[in-house]
This record gives structure tokens, C-alpha cells and sequence, in this order.
């Protein structure tokens, strides 16, 4: 079956349609701060009114259901991403914010994709304070809409999907498979949003008593959204405070939980979640990162291990301060979000390791998170351990199991292949950065930061730099990156198989 580019634009359509509804937000955002650019969301959101009503009414949305397969699921899932951002960075140069459209797509894309990566604050971009805050809002608007999905949502409140929704959810759903918590995919879509929604607002009523209502705001669009932007420079270590510390820890975290199991608690099956293999994991992984790194970084430790008091840093005085520091860090991380308090590059070699391997592991299937996922980490490895035994007892049949239930070998097979692909977008996206210029801790670290949706990476694009003095070229390769990785590979690879495009 050839593939439908008529319902592939027109479902396009809707989306931007729904892009220019959330472009009004940042609108009156600039309106009530009295901001001179806030006319330039206007602008762009009548632009996408136009343009995506225009191409949804004409391709035949509002005169019936459109009929998606397979083939238009993940070409719109793929296409979306990449439409959404060449659109969603048109304000900041009709606002004069920044001179270079393609700081504006770059900064765009790492909002969408959860990335966090910024080029503000370099030598030639504002500072992020400077920002109006429609801007800021803007950034942290975009986290908040791709952390959950646009897709998702856009199955939540449009019916023109139909049956076809289901594609749709498939494609966009972090994870080796979607889990749906209820029969329709469209009531799946609705309940994820309302965990969302709800884990939002009850993390910036938490930060409140610590920051202004828009920095709640825009921190917890940022956690929830395991993106990691800031309303400053500095990050969260900019307020100095450790109840702030502690509260987005725990939400980072809570974000990186598969998002099926807040709707299980909530249902109060609170031993089916714990008794989670995945979750287990995803605890046990941060646990064990945050001792080593607290070892690490507190004093009496840090004092005796080699190249103390390197670059400035000599270690924390007390246990709980770092604690405090090292938990943060593993779960900002490991989560994919981001955040920062201290600058991790100038911690002992054992922090700046543990912190390293995180960078390969992200969040939960089925969260906000980005990365490999733990549920492919702990499949890889008991498939592992299954060659063991099967090499001592080869004619036994030995399935792979998984929270009690046997894995089938189609979604083992797919985990092999993203590992794979995984680690051949690295390599090329490595390759790629040092041809650029890039020395090879920073085209290493760029390559993983993006693919992994994390933001900050190490050499010159540490947690208190910018990816503002990268090449041109570079940056757009990055956001290609970074879409590949929110999307998790195969949807985006898919796009580049000649039979996708034919019978």
C-alpha cells in the first residue's frame, strides 16, 4: 500500500493548527509583562492558523475520519517534530531576540525534544535573563508539550484521528512498546495528561515558597518535561537554596517513572508498582550512582582521592551537603533533565565517571525521559545471561522474563537493533562533530547529549557552557540529533528506507 500523503499534510495541518493555539500563550505572556515582541507569536500564530487549517480542511479533516497505517503514523510522527520547530523558531528572529534563525531552530528543537541544550548566554547570543519572558515561557512551554507528546495530547482532544490514533501512539510512546492503561488509545491519552497536569501544578505550588510564581512555573514545565531549561544562567544552583534542590530532585525523578505506574498508584495498586522490575532498577541505579558520587564529592573522601583540590574543587564539608549535590546531579542525569547546581566537571575523576555511564542509561519506559531507557538495560542483560546458561545447557529452553510474564522475541529483537542503532548514532554523530571541529571529549559529549535528550555534555559544553560557538553546520546536525534520539531512532530511520515510500 503506497504511503497517504494527503492524510500524512493534512493531520500535518492539524498539528501546526494546534501549534498556533499554543503560540497565543507566550502572546499573553508578552501582554501582561507589557513586552514590545510579543506581536511576534501573533504573527507566527496566525501563520500556523492559516497554513494548518488551510491544509487540514482542504486534505479532508473536518469532512471525516482520516484513515492512518503504519506508514502515515511514524512518517507524521517523524515529520511533526521537524514541522513544529522550523515554525516554533520563527518568533524568536521576528522578535529580534536572536539574529541567526539557526540559533532559533536549535534552541526550538532542544525545547520540543526535551533536549535542553542551549546556545544562550555565548559570546554572541543574550544571556537567558535578558530574555523577555515570553521567550522564557516559549522555551519552557515547548519542554512541557513534547515532554508528554503533542501527538498524544492531539489524540486527547481531536477525533479526527479515528482508529488510526492508535499508530500514532505507538510511534510516539517512549519505550519497546506502548502501554495503554485503557481499551481506547484516545482515554490512554486523556488520563497520561491529567498525571501530567496534576504532577505540574502540585510541583509549583512546592516551589513557591522558594521563587516567583513564573519561575515555578517554568521550573516545573522544565522537570516534568525532564527538559532542564532555566529562567537563569545558572541553572537551579542560581537560587541557592536546598529545599529547591530537594523538591525538583524528587519530581525529576517522579518524571522519569514509567508514567503507567503514577495512574496504577493512583489506582492503589501501590505493590504492583514496587514489585516493577524496571522501577526497581531505575532506583537501584540512582541509589547506587548517588552513593558513589556523595562518597566522592564529600570531604574526608574527596581529600585522599587523586587530583584533590584541582580546578577549585576540594570537596563538600558535611555528608548531607553532598548529598544534597550528588543526588541531585545523578538524577538530573540519569533522567535526562539536565538541571544543574554545580559544575560536575570540576568533581573528583569517580563523580565525573558515574556521572559519564549515566549518560547511557536514561529514564523509564513510558516517561518524559530520554536515553536508552532502563527497560532495555535490564532486558540486554538478562538476555546476556540467558547465552550463559544456554551455552552450559544448550538444549534447554530458557525464556527471558520480565515483571513475571516471558518477553516475546520480537520485542527482544527490537531492543538488540536499537542498541545497535543507538550505538551507530553516536559513532556517526561523533564522527560528524570532530569533522566539524570539535575537539573528541566535546564531539563525544555533544553527540550523547543529544541523542540522549540531556542538554549539558562535557569539554567545552559542560553545565556552565553554551552550544552558542558550535559551527552552524553543527548545530543543525545536533537538532537532527536530537529528534532522532526524542523519537527513539526507528521512527526517524524508517523515513530513509526506500520501500517506506512505495508498495
Amino acid at each position: 500500500m503506497i504511503l497517504n500523503l494527503k492524510a500524512v499534510a493534512g493531520t500535518l495541518g492539524a498539528l501546526l493548527f494546534f501549534l498556533g493555539a499554543a503560540l497565543l500563550l507566550p502572546m499573553l505572556v508578552g501582554l501582561l509583562y507589557g513586552e514590545p515582541s510579543w506581536w511576534s507569536f501573533g504573527v507566527v500564530a496566525l501563520l500556523a492558523f492559516a497554513l494548518g487549517g488551510g491544509s487540514w480542511y482542504r486534505l479532508g479533516g473536518p469532512r471525516g475520519e482520516v484513515d492512518l497505517g503504519v506508514r502515515e503514523g511514524f512518517a507524521i510522527v517523524a515529520l511533526a517534530w521537524l514541522v513544529l520547530s522550523l515554525v516554533g523558531a520563527l518568533p524568536f528572529v521576528l522578535g529580534g531576540v536572536l539574529d541567526s534563525y539557526t540559533d532559533a531552530f536549535f534552541e526550538t528543537m532542544s525545547g520540543f525534544t526535551t533536549t535542553g541544550a542551549t546556545i544562550l548566554g555565548g559570546a554572541d547570543t543574550p544571556a537567558i535573563e535578558a530574555l523577555p519572558k515570553a521567550f522564557l515561557f516559549w522555551r519552557s512551554l515547548a519542554h512541557w508539550l513534547g515532554g508528554m507528546g503533542i501527538i498524544v495530547l492531539t489524540l486527547a482532544i481531536l477525533p479526527i484521528l479515528g482508529v488510526g490514533g492508535m499508530q500514532l501512539f505507538k510511534a510516539e510512546v517512549p519505550g519497546p512498546s506502548a502501554d495503554k492503561l485503557t481499551p481506547r488509545v484516545r482515554e490512554t491519552a486523556r488520563r497520561l495528561w491529567y498525571i501530567y497536569v496534576g504532577l505540574t501544578a502540585v510541583e509549583v505550588l512546592l516551589l513557591l515558597p522558594a521563587m516567583s510564581f513564573f519561575d515555578a512555573v517554568n521550573h516545573a514545565f522544565a522537570t516534568m518535561a525532564t527538559g532542564g531549561f532555566s529562567t537563569r544562567n545558572g541553572s537551579v544552583g542560581d537560587y541557592g537554596s536546598a529545599y529547591v534542590d530537594g523538591v525538583i530532585t524528587l519530581f525529576m525523578f517522579l518524571a522519569g517513572m514509567n508514567f503507567a505506574l503514577h495512574f496504577r498508584l493512583l489506582r492503589g495498586k501501590a505493590i504492583t508498582v514496587f514489585r516493577d522490575a524496571e522501577l526497581q532498577a531505575y532506583a537501584g541505579i540512582t541509589l547506587g550512582a548517588t552513593l558513589l558520587i556523595t562518597l566522592s564529592l564529600w570531604q574526608p573522601v574527596a581529600a585522599w582521592l587523586p587530583g584533590a583540590g584541582e580546578g577549585g574543587f576540594a570537596g563538600y564539608g558535611s555528608w548531607l551537603e553532598a548529598l544534597r549535590y550528588g543526588i541531585f546531579q545523578a538524577v538530573a542525569i540519569i533522567t535526562t533533565t539536565g538541571f544543574g547546581t554545580a559544575d560536575y566537571e570540576l568533581w573528583p575523576p569517580l563523580a565525573v565517571a558515574v556521572l559519564f555511564l549515566l549518560f547511557f542509561v536514561g529514564g523509564m519506559a513510558g516517561s518524559t525521559g530520554g536515553g536508552v531507557k532502563v527497560v532495555r538495560h535490564v532486558l540486554v542483560f538478562k538476555n546476556s545471561f540467558k547465552e550463559i546458561k544456554q551455552l552450559i545447557h544448550p538444549q534447554a529452553v530458557l525464556p527471558i522474563r520480565l515483571n513475571g510474564k516471558v518477553v516475546p522475541p520480537d520485542v527482544m529483537g527490537n531492543v538488540l537493533s536499537f542498541i545497535v542503532f543507538y550505538i551507530a548514532a553516536l559513532t556517526v554523530g561523533t564522527l560528524l562533530m570532530a569533522l566539524l571541529g570539535l575537539d573528541l571529549l566535546s564531539a563525544i559529549g555533544a553527540t550523547i547529549s543529544s541523542v540522549g535528550n540531556i542538554g549539558p555534555a562535557f569539554g567545552t559544553l559542560g553545565p556552565t557552557e553554551t552550544y552558542a560557538h558550535l559551527p552552524a553546520l553543527a548545530k543543525w546536525v545536533l537538532a537532527l540529533l536530537m529528534m532522532a534520539g526524542r523519537l527513539e531512532l526507528f521512527t526517524v530511520l524508517i523515513l530513509f528506507v526506500p520501500t517506506f515510500w512505495r508498495r
